[in-house]
């Protein structure tokens, strides 16, 4: 069983000895750097991205596993238990699951063993920015004699989107002392240091070889890892008292700087406790805050674990010094289409301005050619990659959706403006990747440039060259930004351009992406063809501030989107009555990419068809409240019980029962559903709406800001 309340999520031995389910089920906690601490409830690592310290070497990217996991075991009265458990090949050793009493996460993960001689509370926690893991023990003895614990670390050093081999001849040099370990290794370059609170380190240094990977296996990627293991700590029991302590491991590329953080770190759990309030007091912040500027709403237990969610993907860049945006967990970096989607969920609507000020920042400062970067490869985090067409459109309506919620109209003059103004500039003249403007006053553009970009074999699945309809609505929502502020800022001959521009690709859009037979929108029209199949970016025509298209058509459009796109876990890609169609993401990665964005549900994009759905309604309180019931509160009651515990995963299976898929932790699939959820469904708009779009809105606020669902 399951349970939760507002505080954790508890699983119980039945869900534990389910071996399936308890492997399906993982967890995860961050450092605001980038680097995690991430595996099953079992402890066994199921994917090369496990680990129990994942640390960044350049903030947010080049993510190293340094520590693939501790495993425990106790010598008390002549009998040794396990509470470790690790796949081989067809075989799981030692059977620490079987002395698993539960697992749970109040807000850390914490792993719960009992036995005849004992009860031992393992809780993992990261230190807030700081390449860092501690996990605390608490051992209640039942035992007669004096006993003892060994743990045994299993290190690593590779980049986590490979695996490591012994016969590669990697070598680890390790020092160690009475209670500390230095372990390090020189291509690639790494540091870990690990040390106890409490007993002895004893070096026995060996090879632990063939760790299998079972979801890695499954997808077809390399699923074999070895790891080194230095020794063991070995902690003395006592059978009158219980016994606390910490083992604290750091990671870095440099002996210094790793040093000097892991000394600050393990000389501050001298009370263990004391820091563990210091970070769930950071965590219940998030909190305070968030009901502060929202007094009104109902506090759902899965709502404060979106807070926590909201907050792991809210990263430090190093290159710019400012906030970015991880994508997902476990191998996304920070894309600036994600980023830039994810913006108003992850900062606006829970209080944080100041995070959305440094993201918009961080965008700003690599903005290059008038085009936002698509996103920042993990091995090579300093380099931008801009093949992308929508992220630059998106950062349009992010700064929009701040001025709604700031009013700071300075801040977007004298650091944004000017890229702005570029970026029209260049999409007028023409830039990279064929995106330029047509006659028509619609935006081309090239083919792998969207969100839908999979590919197989260097072609892309979905090729969308010419004019997409989603890019076609993000101009317009552009343009007509830029005559917002060109307004405000006193330069009412540039607002008249930009207006005349818009008028003139909303006319055009109109004319050329109108299918009068399917009563909804072409996704893309180039001037060989129309492509007819029905797909969710339709729905952007709709959701954004300024809509393209009529309330007629928009009507339409929602309700073709609703009635062959949507299920329970968000949108399809594409309709089931489409030849295209894939039932299933599953198989190889050729499989997979194929199935990415043909037939695919995507949770992010709950966030627009509810917008969508309740702005052609008015946002009238029964359709409110039927949004609610129908398609949020099924979704976090179910979705954040099912693989990634207290987030959301990336997609999901297009047919029942909609299995989640892809990355455990999302940043949009939890910042687009929060973000309607809040402004759409509770209608708690942002306090500058209405004078920020006043002579432009359609939002009537006659329902009250006080309604509640």
């Amino acid at each position: 069983m399951i349970n939760r309340n507002s505080s954790q999520i508890a699983i119980g031995r039945d869900v534990i000895h389910d071996m399936a389910e308890a492997l399906r089920l993982e967890w995860i906690v961050t450092n605001g750097l980038g680097g995690y601490a991430s595996s099953t409830i079992l402890g066994t690592n199921t994917r090369k991205y496990h680990g129990v310290l994942i640390a960044a070497f350049n903030p947010p990217v080049d993510r190293r596993v340094v520590l693939s996991k501790l495993d425990e075991e106790l010598l008390a009265d002549g009998e040794t238990y396990s509470f470790g458990v690790n796949e081989f090949r067809g075989d799981l050793e030692p059977d620490g699951h079987k002395n698993l009493e539960s697992f749970s996460r109040f807000p850390f993960p914490t792993f719960t063993y009992s036995t005849q001689k004992a009860k031992i509370q393992k809780t993992i926690l990261m230190p807030y920015q700081k390449n860092a893991v501690v996990i605390s023990y608490k051992v209640y003895p039942s035992f007669k004699e004096k006993a003892t614990l060994r743990i045994t670390p299993m290190a690593n050093s590779r980049h986590f989107h490979s695996v490591n081999a012994r016969s590669n001849g990697q070598r680890f040099i390790c020092e160690a002392s009475a209670k500390r370990v230095t372990i390090q290794t020189a291509n690639p370059k790494s540091v870990l240091i690990l040390s106890s609170t409490s007993g002895q380190f004893k070096l026995e240094e060996k090879w632990i070889e063939g760790f299998f990977f079972r979801v890695d296996s499954s997808l077809g990627t390399s699923s074999l890892d070895d790891c080194y293991s230095p020794g063991k700590f070995e902690i003395d029991l006592n059978p009158s008292q219980e016994t606390r302590f910490q083992v604290v491991a750091s990671g870095g590329e440099e002996m210094e700087s790793t040093l000097t953080a892991h000394s600050s770190i393990h000389s501050a759990f001298g009370d263990f406790d004391s820091y563990f309030q210091r970070e769930t007091r950071r965590i219940r912040e998030l909190s305070k805050r968030f009901v502060k500027i929202h007094p009104n709403l109902i506090r759902e237990d899965w709502l404060m674990w979106l807070l926590i969610a909201a907050d792991s993907f809210i990263v430090k860049r190093v290159s710019t010094g400012t906030k970015t945006v991880i994508a997902g967990y476990h191998w996304f970096e920070d894309w600036g289409r994600d980023s830039l989607i994810s913006l108003p969920g992850l900062t606006l609507v829970t209080g944080r301005p100041d995070d959305a000020k440094e993201i918009l920042q961080t965008f700003n400062h690599y903005c290059l050619n008038g085009v936002i970067p698509n996103r920042f490869p993990d091995q090579d985090g300093s380099r931008p990659v801009y093949n992308t067409v929508d992220a630059t459109l998106w950062f349009f309506n992010a700064i929009l959706q701040y001025l709604k919620y700031t009013g700071n109209f300075n801040f977007v003059r004298e650091k944004l403006w000017t890229t702005m103004q570029s970026v029209i500039k260049h999409h007028i003249q023409g830039t990279i990747n064929d995106i330029r403007l047509d006659n028509d006053g619609l935006i081309m553009h090239g083919s792998q440039l969207t969100w839908m970009d999979a590919t197989i074999d260097g072609n892309p699945v979905t090729p969308r060259e010419g004019k997409a309809a989603e890019i076609q609505a993000l101009w317009f929502n552009a343009l007509k930004t830029m005559e917002l502020l060109a307004e405000h800022f006193g330069n009412n001959r540039a607002a008249r351009e930009y207006q005349r521009r818009a008028e003139m690709a909303k006319k055009s859009f109109v004319e050329k992406f109108w299918n009068s037979e399917k009563n909804c929108l072409f996704d893309v029209v180039s001037r060989e063809r129309k492509d007819a199949s029905i797909r969710p970016n339709q729905i952007f025509a709709v959701a954004l501030d300024f809509p393209i298209l009529d309330l007629e058509k928009q009507l339409a459009v929602v309700a073709v989107v609703y009635e062959k796109l949507w299920v329970t876990y968000g949108l399809r890609t594409v309709s089931p009555d489409d030849p295209n169609y894939q039932r299933r993401y599953s198989g190889d990665w050729n499989a997979r990419n194929y199935a990415y964005h043909n037939g695919t549900v995507w949770s992010w994009l709950i966030g627009p068809f509810i917008t969508a759905f309740l702005k052609v309604r008015n946002f009238n309180s029964n359709s409110r409240e039927f949004a609610f019931k129908n398609f949020i509160q099924p979704f976090f009651t179910e979705q954040m019980l099912q693989s990634g515990l207290g987030t959301v995963n990336e997609i999901f299976d297009g047919d029942p029962p909609h299995l989640p898929r892809g990355c455990v932790s999302q940043a949009w699939s939890v910042a687009e559903p929060l973000r309607a959820y809040i402004e759409d469904i509770l209608f708690d708009r942002p306090r500058f709406e209405k004078q920020i779009l006043r002579r432009f809105s359609n939002i009537d606020d006659k329902e009250g800001k006080d309604s509640t669902i």
